[in-house]
This record gives structure tokens, sequence and C-alpha cells, in this order.
């Protein structure tokens, strides 16, 4: 008979992101156990006892801070840790620096013999997610980046608004990059079944519906970078994004959602980390979807694949 182990989730960085997660993921009832990691232990010791004082307001959970033996008995660790732009700095000497880190924090992870699903969030994730994979040599499932789920949500937001529709009931993804290449799959968006192109002849008032759509994409786009020069970070609806990709994870929900995943010849794409629906399940990614893109959409996702090569040959190239 199998012990019991407890939905142990491991956050690697206790700061704007990984604190509201931790808070998110408390009150969401999936894990019984959180444990939140930071270079910084005080920040970590402080988090975890200001969490801990609402524990008769959670579900039932333990919560607490942690070392890195913690990633032993993980089932899912979730990496929110990285440097902050220096004035001045250039993104390829950001980059190198946060690549450092991951690369440091996934020895660390082998050095424990953990068997968990890894979650990246750190920025930029794509190209930080295929660094963590090239580094452990796992399959491919258990390493993915939190991708453009929370894009995809944003998606689904503004057109529940220009619709006039329950959110729940508009489906929709943001493929390629969590990024400036980021393209929105309007062939597979729908309401009910009913793709927005039709829904809008049909029932809206949209008499200049493609250039709605331009707005719309833009929108979710560029909305990390309004809500940073509106209030210095993003971090709530990247929590509760974290909640659905570490739910699916540990219900086993098999659920499709567009995380970052290493592509092995999906879409005619290889040897690099970009977001395609993908079932995600116990070991992570489980399954790649196909989806017969049209050749707009094939396009896009060959140009935001060619941009984050571009971005790990050049960070190859300078070792």
């Amino acid at each position: 008979m199998e012990r019991w182990r407890a939905r142990k989730v491991v956050i690697v960085g206790a700061g704007a992101v990984g604190s509201t997660f931790a808070y998110a993921l408390a009150q969401s009832g999936v894990a019984d156990e959180i444990v939140l990691t930071d270079m910084d232990q005080n920040l970590a010791q402080g988090q975890v006892m200001d969490l801990a004082q609402g524990l008769p307001f959670y579900p039932n959970v333990q919560i607490g801070a942690g070392t890195a033996q913690d990633y032993h008995d993980a089932h899912v660790i979730v990496i929110t840790a990285g440097s902050k732009q220096r004035p001045g700095e250039s993104r390829l000497a950001l980059l190198r620096r946060n690549a450092l880190i991951v690369e440091s924090l996934m020895d660390e992870i082998q050095a424990q013999h953990s068997q968990a699903v890894i979650v990246v969030v750190s920025n930029p994730v794509d190209v930080l997610t295929y660094i963590a994979q090239q580094r452990v040599k796992w399959p491919r499932g258990r390493v993915i980046g939190s991708g453009t789920v929370l894009d995809s949500a944003r998606l689904r937001y503004l057109l529940s608004r220009h619709c006039g529709v329950d959110v729940h009931n508009v489906h929709a993804y943001v493929l390629g990059e969590h990024g400036d290449s980021q393209f929105a799959a309007w062939s597979m968006s729908n309401i009910a079944g009913l793709r927005f192109d039709e829904y809008c002849r049909v029932f809206g008032n949209c008499e200049a519906w493609p250039e709605e759509r331009r707005k719309i994409e833009e929108a979710v786009r560029t909305s990390a970078y309004h809500i940073i020069d509106y209030k210095g970070a993003t971090y709530f609806a990247v929590g509760q994004a974290l909640v659905r990709i570490v739910g699916a994870i540990l219900r086993n929900e098999r659920s499709v959602l567009t995380v970052s995943t290493v592509l092995e010849g999906e879409y005619g794409l290889s040897e690099v980390c970009l977001s395609v629906p993908a079932m995600i399940g116990e070991a992570g990614v489980e399954r790649v979807l196909y989806m017969d893109l049209p050749a707009a959409e094939r396009a896009a996702l060959e140009r935001s694949a060619t941009a984050l090569k571009a971005a790990i040959a050049q960070l190859e190239a300078r070792g």
C-alpha cells in the first residue's frame, strides 16, 4: 500500500510574486504544505509569519520557511526568484544574471534527488525555462514555464468586457512568447463554440471588428507595462494563474493550459520553449496538443520562436 504524501509546494523567492502566490495558494486549499525559501531568510520568515497568522481563515494547510532540503519531497517547485534590471543594464546582462540563478537552483534541486515538477515564473520565462531544462536534461514535461496562461486570462477578460459575456464562457488563447512577440490565436477563440468574428457580426455592435480585435490584442500585449507603470509590478493575477497551473498538477486534472514547454518537432519547431496548448497533470506536461493553425497564426508562432532562439543564441555566445 502506497504511503500517503502531503501535496507539498516549495516557492523559491519570497518577494511580491512568490508571497502573493503563497497567499492565493493557501486560500485555494489545493496544497497541504507550502514552503517559502529566499536568499533573504528574514524576508522568507517575515512572509511566513504574516501568512501563518491567517491560518484560522484558510483551508487546512501548513506554511513554513524552508531550505534546499525541502526540494527532496516536494511535488511542485515554483521558481519566482530573479534579479531586477539595474540602471543602465542591458536586457542581455540581466538575462545572463538570471540564467545563472536558475542554473544554480536546478543544481540544488538535482542534488536533493527531487522528483518534483518545476514551474519557472522568473522572466524572461521562456528563455529561463529552456535554460532550466537544458541544465537537468529531465523529460520535458517536468520543467515548464508559466508561459501565456496569464496572457490568455487577460485576453478572456477583455473579450468578456467587450462582448458583455461572462468571462467563464469565453475561451481564448494567447500563444508564443510571454512577451512582445506573443499573439492571440483567434482561430481557437470562441464563445460557446461560436467564433468571435461570427459572434460580433450577429450579436454585437462591432462595425469595425478587425480594428477592435487589433486593439484588444495590443492591450493584452502591453498590459503588464501599464500595470508596472502604475504600481511597480504585477503579482495578483499571476498569483492566480500559478494556482491554476499548480492545481492542475497536484490534482492530476489533465487540464489544457498554454504553459511554456520545450517543443520537440510540434508545429515544426524544436530547441525552443514557448507557449502552445498542453495537457497538464501530475507529471507536468503530459502531451502537447497540435492545432491546425491558419497560415497567419503559424507564421506568428514561427516569428515568436525565431525571436526566442535569437535570445538563447545570444546568451550562449556570451557564455
